[in-house]
């Protein structure tokens, strides 16, 4: 046992705005929670993290708080993305003592370097030994095995929950990229303002989120599926259901679903025409949770006219990818953000 080994594991971490993952070298993932933060704002103390904070959301007295440290796939409150991260390295290294991994961290490539830097910061205050970065669109395409180190033009779109990220990529470098601030809360966010506009009905962000995932499409299909919504009349101000069909959600989130589409075509646009070539061959992946929203595919390549392909695991993309960069740290070396230099 080599004494590194005992400092602890190396791990990869993608601090996605709705879901931490964690992957420890050797062990694989290890741990996916939402990346949710329960305080009580009389003590400061943290009540709960990840799935238990979750169940929290739009429950709880007015001294305990559900925040989420990241919007739009950047921190927004340093110190609670911090406490989320030590807590979440602890719960994966049992032993409290001598833990200082080195830590991949996967985040969107449109972030600045102030935001560079917050994120190491959250990185090494968790206790990490030294914090490196990849880019999200980088450690989806390893992630989704695509051949990031030779010369031929891959396209990887990766639609997270609050940022969507376009990325060609040859040669172990992103050649053009776009990061919108769009994703999966922006498409309950159109439901939640579709439901109150069209049904006088105020929804919660969790009820919008699983009708999303029950019948939202991006595509028309001819099943119309339906399904019943329960939250709060506006009118009288008491509990109500109401039905729904997909074809309704389909136009609900038509806004951020075309602006996904727009992102991917100016990108395209943007592209050398010799890797625009081999797109037509290699076709375009989808990873990330907005690649499961039904329809996107056929969505985008009707729009594109690229082969568009889902990904076998596009929730995991970004964190596999990650955890490679960690067990073959010297190969992959390359793809990681450099550091600035002083």
């Amino acid at each position: 046992m080599r004494f590194l080994d005992f400092l602890g594991r190396d791990m990869a971490v993608d601090l996605g705005t709705a879901n931490t993952l964690v992957y420890v070298r050797d062990r694989g993932i290890v741990l996916d929670e939402p990346s949710v933060v329960a305080v009580n704002t009389r003590t400061e103390k943290i009540v709960a993290v990840g799935s238990e904070a979750k169940q929290m959301i739009g429950r709880t007295p007015g001294h305990i708080v559900a925040i989420r440290p990241l919007a739009d796939g950047v921190i927004t409150d340093l110190e609670v993305a911090e406490r989320m991260l030590r807590y979440f390295i602890q719960k994966v290294h049992h032993r409290r003592y001598l833990t200082q991994p080195r830590i991949v961290v996967a985040i969107p490539s449109g972030t600045t370097g102030v935001e560079q830097r917050a994120v190491k910061e959250a990185g090494y205050q968790a206790g990490a030994r030294k914090v490196y970065i990849i880019e999200e669109p980088m450690a989806a395409a390893i992630g989704a095995g695509l051949p990031v180190n030779e010369a031929t033009g891959n396209m990887v779109v990766d639609i997270g929950g609050g940022t969507t990220e376009v990325a060609m990529i040859s040669l172990g470098g992103i050649v053009t990229a776009r990061s919108l601030r769009i994703g999966g809360d922006e498409l309950d966010e159109a439901i939640i303002a579709y439901v109150k506009k069209e049904h006088s009905l105020l929804l919660g962000e969790r009820t919008a989120e699983e009708i999303k995932i029950a019948i939202a499409s991006a595509w028309p299909y001819e099943e119309d599926r339906k399904a019943e919504i329960r939250g709060r009349d506006l009118v009288s101000g008491l509990p109500k259901t109401v039905m729904v069909s997909s074809a309704e959600i389909r136009e609900a989130i038509e806004e951020p679903v075309h602006a996904i589409v727009d992102a991917v075509q100016t990108t395209l646009d943007q592209c050398p025409p010799e890797l625009a070539g081999d797109l037509v061959q290699n076709g375009i992946a989808l990873t990330g949770g907005g690649a499961l929203l039904r329809g996107l595919d056929r969505r985008l390549a009707e729009a594109t006219g690229m082969p568009i392909h889902v990904v076998d695991n596009p929730l995991h993309s970004v964190v596999l990818g990650s955890g490679r960069c960690v067990e073959e740290f010297d190969r992959l070396q390359g793809v990681l953000v450099p550091e600035p230099r002083h």
